[in-house]
């Protein structure tokens, strides 16, 4: 294995420690996918009404390689992986937040054979407890000192678990619950998920024999447990996290392979969870045991306005409503309760098979969202039961050629919003800029 760090990197390993960068007064933390509650949800505030002009301004801008992963934020720095074609290896890069200084790398060597399209890892880097866990398109899992990039504990779970490799590589989020990091990866007889020790990196357990989807586990509480949910290849399932016990399952209409990649969102004792095969299904929660009762389901087929089916982005649950995006790109409202259509629209960004855009709610409360669009526009759009009303647009970033369906440009990978700034990339470049409203 190749490994190499800055000397910022060196320094921050050895004995003369470099100083941590500092985290601006109030700032929060995007630590893992979709934020600290893996719920995307902004929680800070003082943030922009409207932007300057048609170009957002840059913080600072780095080059980097091609991925699907999102950055993270924690601690003052900034995490994100890409992968080399050319040299066949993924890297992990970590840098400062308020210069985009590189502070370490760990690079690689990583095989691609066996899935299709390949512009780089799909995970998000998880930042917990002073650790950062990387894990590539193709099973290699590190755990890496976050602040010198120190390799802490490796595995290679594509060989070690003979992983049944998705089309599209392995794309879950791990998630750490307590002493454990938690993720799927479809591996051979009951291993399609997979609980390590977070600290040393031992098997704790393994389970169910499903194939692997995309879709990243999440937590949840009920009946006075906590369960971890996640869509496995063709049904939803929730478990115990200390063993991996089934609590309860939902089988879902099976298709030619898995596509889940959404997660479900869970407001109170309602949980909505969409995928762009199986279709739309609202599930009410049992407050007395762990099982769930179907409040309405709507499947892809026969097709119907009053649902929704998105490949990528993860729908926004808010005031009675979901607000997702369809496969063709569309942008659509559901009444959570009903699932009837409120309104649907293509302002956003035209419509194109599998076009993505990820939206983030602003705030805990209100009817505002951040959208970031795959044509690199940052969006802020008052989301009601009535209409879209667009409030700002700006472009943030250049589309590229390197992960989009039929050579069209996009940028498909989730931002991060942190310190009142905005995190995001592109296969070219990673960028932050300044959206609070006192610059």
């Amino acid at each position: 294995m190749r490994r190499t760090l800055s000397l910022l990197g060196l320094l921050a390993a050895g004995a003369f420690a470099a100083p941590a960068p500092s985290v601006p007064p109030g700032g929060r933390d995007w630590p893992q996918w979709r934020g600290a509650q893996r719920d995307g949800v902004w929680r800070e505030t003082g943030l922009i009404e409207t932007f300057p002009g048609p170009e957002i301004p840059r913080r600072w801008s780095v080059p980097v390689g091609p991925g699907y992963g999102g950055p993270t934020v924690a601690a003052g720095r900034v995490y994100v992986m890409d992968y080399a074609k050319d040299t066949a290896s993924e890297r992990v890069l970590c840098l400062d937040w308020r210069t985009g200084a590189k502070l370490w790398e760990v690079t690689y060597p990583c095989s691609y054979q066996g899935f299709t399209y390949e512009a780089g890892p799909r995970a998000s880097v998880t930042v917990h407890d002073g650790r950062a866990y990387a894990l590539g398109a193709a099973g290699n899992l590190h755990c890496l000192d976050a602040v010198s990039g120190r390799i802490l504990w490796q595995r290679d779970l594509r060989s070690e678990y003979r992983i049944r490799m998705p089309n599209w590589g392995i794309a879950a989020h791990p998630i750490i619950e307590g002493e454990l990091m938690i993720t799927q990866i479809g591996g051979a007889g009951e291993a399609c998920v997979v609980a390590l020790d977070r600290r040393t990196g031992e098997e704790r357990w393994k389970a169910f024999p499903d194939e692997a989807s995309y879709a990243p586990p999440i937590a949840i509480e009920q009946a006075g447990r906590r369960l971890i949910v996640m869509a496995l290849g063709f049904r939803l399932v929730a478990f115990e996290p200390a063993d991996g016990t089934l609590r309860w399952s939902h089988e879902q209409p099976k298709s030619s392979w898995p596509i889940a990649i959404p997660a479900p969102a869970v407001v109170g004792d309602l949980m909505f969870f969409s995928t762009a095969a199986a279709g739309s299904y609202l599930f009410r929660l049992a407050r007395d045991r762990p099982a769930i009762e179907v409040v309405w389901e709507r499947g892809r087929r026969p097709r119907t306005d009053d649902t929704l089916h998105p490949v990528i982005p993860d729908p926004l649950v808010m005031n009675g409503l979901v607000i997702g995006v369809q496969t063709d790109g569309e942008l659509r409202c559901l009444d959570l309760m009903t699932g009837k259509r409120q309104w649907e629209t293509i302002a956003p960004m035209p419509k194109a098979w599998h076009a993505t855009m990820h939206l983030v709610r602003a705030g805990e409360t209100g009817d505002r969202a951040w959208i970031f669009t795959e044509e690199g526009n940052l969006i802020l759009a008052r989301l009601t039961a009535e209409k879209y009303e667009e409030l700002a647009r700006a472009r943030l970033l250049q589309p590229t050629l390197e992960q989009g369906p039929r050579g069209r440009a996009v940028t498909w990978a989730h931002p991060a919003f942190a310190y009142r700034h905005i995190f995001a990339r592109s296969d070219r470049e990673l960028v932050c800029a300044d959206l609070s409203a006192a610059r």
